[in-house]
């Protein structure tokens, strides 16, 4: 392009920049990119996603060497990946510990997000790929669950696929299909292990590309919600931006840093995490003949899988008459606009009437899933004035605080046998779950809020 500064590079490095932006590629996503100063230590996660991918990558490369995917000889090849292979028990350690390490950090990451409206415009698009990325990870992690071919191996996904045999009319079929037999078999193991190891990996690596990509072009958010592009200098650098190398590379190695030093801890310390991270059960042969006392997924699926567990069919009357209240307040108080004032609430009114109609087993199936595809539209649910929890009113932050102990207690309860009392609590955690977004048209805007800076507010440290 026409008055566009040409890179000169010499060299080995000036021979590949002539054939390879290479220079140029580092210079506008790292050294060139201007991310806000303030940024805190919330803002270390992205990268040890990153991080914690290239493990999964790596480790998951060498299992693969040794791995056999039959069902006569997985448990034994997991167990002589473990015993024989010099270095096996570290590797096979690393990727269950990365597995369960993963969800930490991208659970953390979104919190961020949440907090400090990192969904809202102009990230709508970087919102929906992480989004994205956190269902190819559980997708991820749930075929990868049955390759040990354990006792909590093969009955989690026996009891994981037959979920999909609630849905009404293809339910059935589509069971068989994904398991590629009538139970959880041979032909099952095949598949998942041909998911886990190619196809949700390159799905998983082009969505991580694309949300770098689109974060680089709208520039990161910060904690103070300000765009940093409106203020800057006659070269045009944003004035309240520093670039991502060094400030940021440096930053993340120390957390990166800290975060090894756990990790490594837990694989040579506790690599079980008292059954957390590896159930008991999963050092067992997986056996068709004798089901486990309790059935549970592991810790990163457990609050989903309350509310699954959630959902009868008397609960389903509660559900019915909340969706209608719901329609009610949202068409006279609510902070949609335009048409969607008449549609939402009127989908509400029809989602009333079906939770009558079909069966409370297939809402849960509706529910654990819901509670994730709501979160592809926040950007859109979140109507209040301001981007960072920072400068909403305080009670606010209570609410967030209520969400983030009500998941925690969701995820608890996934893990215990089912009871009366389990099964009440679950019941209410789901309503504050799913309210949490549902009614967030209505209460993100309610309150005084406390006024926003044209720059971001900054303390050298």
């Amino acid at each position: 392009m026409a008055g566009e500064k040409k890179i000169e590079t010499t060299g080995l490095l000036g021979w590949v920049d002539a054939r390879f932006p290479l220079t140029s590629t580092f210079k506008a996503h790292v050294s060139e990119y201007y991310a806000p100063k303030n940024f805190n230590f919330w803002y270390i996660f992205g990268s040890l996603a990153l991080l914690v991918l290239v493990i999964q990558i790596v480790t998951g490369i060498f299992l693969v060497m040794h791995y056999k995917p039959d069902a006569e000889r997985a448990f034994q090849s997991v167990e002589y990946i473990m015993r024989e292979v010099p270095g096996g028990w570290l590797i096979r350690y690393m990727h269950s510990t990365g597995a369960s390490m993963f969800f930490v950090v991208v659970y953390l990451h979104m919190l961020r997000g949440l907090f400090y409206g990192s969904y809202r415009k102009p990230r709508e698009l970087v919102w929906i790929f992480g989004v994205a990325i956190f269902l190819c990870l559980m997708a991820e992690a749930f075929f990868g669950y049955l390759l040990p071919w354990g006792q909590m191996s093969y009955w989690g996904a026996q009891v994981i696929v037959n979920l999909f045999a609630a849905i009404p009319l293809i339910g059935p079929d589509l069971a068989i299909w994904i398991r590629g037999d009538y139970v959880v078999s041979d032909a099952t193991l095949n598949r998942f292990f041909a998911f886990h190891v190619i196809a949700i990996p390159l799905v998983l690596i082009g969505l991580v590309v694309a949300h770098i990509v689109a974060l680089h072009e709208v520039g990161s958010n910060n904690p103070d919600g300000v765009e940093i592009k409106k203020y800057k200098d006659s070269r045009g650098i944003p004035l309240d931006g520093v670039p991502f190398h060094p400030y940021y590379t440096v930053h993340d190695i120390l957390g990166t840093a800290v975060f090894l030093i756990v990790f490594f801890a837990i694989v040579f310390f506790a690599p079980e995490m008292g059954g957390y991270f590896l159930e008991y059960n999963n050092f067992v042969p997986a056996d068709p003949l004798k089901t486990p006392a309790h059935i549970a997924p592991v810790w990163y699926f457990t609050p989903f899988y309350s509310m699954l567990r959630a959902i009868t069919n008397e609960f389903a009357w509660v559900l019915a008459g909340l969706a209608v209240l719901g329609a009610i307040m949202l068409f006279l108080k609510g902070g949609l606009r335009g048409i969607l004032r008449l549609v939402v609430p009127a989908v509400l009114i029809v989602l009333a009437v079906l939770l009558r109609v079909i069966d409370a087993k297939f809402w849960g199936v509706a529910a654990m899933g819901g509670a994730v595809v709501i979160l592809f539209f926040l950007p859109w649910l979140d109507v209040s004035p301001v981007k960072s929890i920072r400068y909403r009113p305080g009670w606010h932050k209570w609410l967030y605080a209520i969400f983030i102990i009500n998941f925690l207690i969701l995820g608890f309860l996934g893990t215990q046998p089912p009871s009366p009392v389990y099964n009440l609590m679950a019941q209410g955690g789901t309503l504050i779950y799913l309210g949490f977004f549902l009614l967030m048209p209505w209460w993100s805007g309610l309150g005084t809020f406390k006024p926003v800076p044209d720059r971001v507010t900054f303390k050298p440290h």
